[in-house]
């Protein structure tokens, strides 16, 4: 991988995660998982991150959007954070709840409620 869309990535990724998460992430790669460690921090965040076409904001709520499909809730929960971090407001975390009951199902759509509430009420929002 190209050096400088890792660095990118670092950077975009602690922007969006926060700095504690990604180093307590990257800390705990092992030789078994730093390579993948370090060619998503790349790919993901590097290359589709560094790309300004889209702003952090929009980029948070597609991912809620994705992540809530594959119900991927720990990454969701993770992701819901970094939305909030981006400043995505919580009438758009609960549009973002809504598409996803829509088009992948209410008990999905509850996952995600279940979720963010969790955080926005951690984030002293709710």
């Amino acid at each position: 991988m190209e050096q400088n869309l890792f660095e990118l990535g670092l950077e975009k990724r602690k922007a969006t995660l926060g700095a504690e998460y990604v180093e307590k992430n990257l800390a705990a790669a092992d030789d078994f998982t730093r390579p993948f460690q370090e060619a998503m921090t790349a790919w993901c965040w590097g290359f589709g991150w560094g790309d300004d076409t889209l702003d952090a904001r929009t980029r948070s709520l597609m991912n809620l959007s994705m992540i809530g499909a594959l119900g991927k809730m720990h990454e969701w929960k993770v992701h819901c954070k970094g939305a909030i971090t981006n400043g995505c407001s919580v009438e758009e975390i609960r549009a973002a709840c809504h598409v996803i009951a829509i088009y992948c199902g209410v008990p999905q759509g509850v996952e995600c409620f279940r979720e963010a509430r969790e955080v926005l009420e951690e984030a002293g929002l709710l």
